[in-house]
Parts: C-alpha cells; sequence; structure tokens
C-alpha cells in the first residue's frame, strides 16, 4: 500500500491533479456504503470538492472505505477542478492500477467509453437523466 500510495501521489502531482490548494474533484456515490456495493448496485455518483491533507492513505484506509473494496484494492475517479485531469485507480485480478489522462473531454478513449455506458445502461433502461445528460454532452462534441 505504501508504494501505491507513491505512485498515486506521484502521478496526481506530476498530470497536475492536485492543484496549489490540494483541492480536486472525487467522484463518490449518492449513498454511504463501500465502493464494492456502489459497483454492484451501480448508482448515480456525484462529484464532490475535497482538499488532500498533510495526513493521507488513498490506497490503505481509504480504499478499506469508500474509495475501493479494501486496504489495496482501489476504485476511484479524480477530475482536477478545471477538468484538465482525470485519475482513475482501479483494482484489476492481478493488482491494482493507477491512470491519469489530460485533457479527458478530447480523449477517444473516454468518449469512447462513455458511448459503450450509454448502450449499456439503455439496455439496461437504467439511469434516463444520466443518459439524457451523457448525450446531451457527446452530441455538443460532435457538433464542435
Amino acid at each position: 500500500m505504501e508504494r501505491l500510495n507513491k505512485a498515486w501521489y506521484d502521478l496526481a502531482t506530476s498530470s497536475g491533479l492536485i492543484d496549489e490548494n490540494r483541492e480536486f474533484l472525487l467522484m463518490l456515490p449518492r449513498g454511504t456504503w463501500t465502493a464494492e456495493e456502489d459497483r454492484r448496485r451501480r448508482t448515480m455518483h456525484v462529484w464532490h470538492r475535497v482538499r488532500l491533507l498533510e495526513r493521507w492513505d488513498i490506497m490503505g484506509a481509504g480504499a478499506a472505505t469508500f474509495l475501493g473494496i479494501r486496504a489495496g484494492h482501489p476504485g476511484f475517479a479524480m477530475l482536477t477542478l478545471d477538468n484538465s485531469v482525470w485519475l482513475l485507480a482501479d483494482t484489476y485480478e492481478t493488482g491494482a492500477a493507477v491512470y491519469a489522462v489530460r485533457d479527458p473531454a478530447s480523449s477517444p478513449g473516454v468518449l469512447r467509453e462513455l458511448k459503450w455506458e450509454l448502450e449499456w445502461l439503455a439496455r439496461k433502461d437504467e439511469d434516463r437523466e444520466f443518459r439524457r445528460e451523457v448525450s446531451v454532452w457527446l452530441e455538443s462534441r460532435q457538433q464542435r
């Protein structure tokens, strides 16, 4: 977890996720359950403005609660206040990884993932408001 925390912090600072006030946006589920329960429920998420304190343990204690499924098993997304950098941490079969994407609104991978998410939710007829908002946003991107 120490290596994971260092990797997360190095990527968060080098990519520009954390501003001079150590603030960024953190995506959290609407409820108070763990990330594992959130994945099962597939609920709507909300961005919250947060500040990284001097004492932090994103990948250990944080991942054991709402930032993952247990210590060392993260599952979260973070975004700069100006939306210029998106950071994602997730757990896989053989480990955990942290990724950063600069200018996510122009990233082909991000756009492809949003389209896939819309199709998946439409098949299950879930999250109509979210689907509408994302569809409008994607359509506005195509018009540019």
